[in-house]
């Protein structure tokens, strides 16, 4: 039974989740946001996903007051359409390959992944953590290799990590701020900084919100210095104050 318990708390990780009141208004945010923006704002409703998905989701009109996105690529395009407002950076993050506490495939670096038999799991192309995931093996020049050993390809972040942590991969690629939660049941290996693609997050205003004055006061808490010392305390870099 607590095997079970366990198994079901991690694949929670790896599905969009909506959290905060009801009656609140609504931010849409990156799935490696899920522990951080709570504890920046715990008023707010969140949906917390890929942040494709949610991009896609705010086209087909689902209802959102502040969009966060874990790669600049989504935010300015729904900005270059009129659907949100301005976007701002607010933090960076890094990728780190994380391996099960008990590193069956006894992985030490990145490139050990290009191992025969080693099961990979990665972001899938259209997900920031995916195409930064891409870049960073274009810059190791290791990218046929390790994705030769690919088993999964996931829509959001959290999908990676609960796979990883469940043995049901060798090793994947993740945003350093993730591996941090499960500490206790991945390894985590650091990737050399000059292979590290620029990880940008941005958030913005929703243009059709009508509780405009709520989404701007939940962005200046995001910027604020209580906020960002809540995201420098969950891993992530952040960029200069403006």
């Amino acid at each position: 039974m607590r095997l079970l318990a366990a198994f079901f708390a991690l694949v929670a990780l790896a599905l969009p989740s909506a959290t905060g009141a009801g009656d609140s208004f609504t931010v849409y945010a990156a799935a490696s946001l899920t522990e951080v923006f709570p504890k920046i704002d715990p008023s707010p409703r969140y949906s917390f996903a890929g942040s494709d998905q949610l991009a896609l989701q705010m086209r087909q009109g689902a209802p959102a007051d502040v969009y966060a996105a874990a790669s600049p690529k989504y935010p300015q395009l729904l900005y270059h359409d009129g659907l949100v407002g301005k976007p701002i950076t607010f933090a960076r993050n890094k990728l780190v390959v994380i391996v099960p506490s008990s590193n069956p495939a006894q992985i030490n670096s990145v490139y050990d992944l290009r191992r025969s038999g080693v099961k990979v799991v990665i972001g899938d192309s259209g997900v920031p953590v995916g195409s930064y995931t891409r870049q960073l093996l274009d810059a190791l020049g290791i990218t046929d290799a390790v994705m030769r050993n690919v088993v999964s390809q996931e829509t959001d972040v959290k999908g990676i990590v609960g796979k990883v942590a469940l043995g049901e991969a060798d090793a994947g690629f993740v945003y350093r701020t993730d591996a941090r939660p499960v500490a206790t049941r991945v390894t985590m290996i650091a990737i050399p900084d000059w292979a590290q693609p620029p990880i940008r997050y941005q958030v913005a205003v929703v243009s059709s919100t009508a509780r405009r004055r709520e989404a701007r006061t939940f962005i200046r808490k995001v910027l604020s210095k209580r906020g960002r010392l809540k995201l420098r305390r969950a891993g992530f870099g952040l960029p200069r104050r403006r």
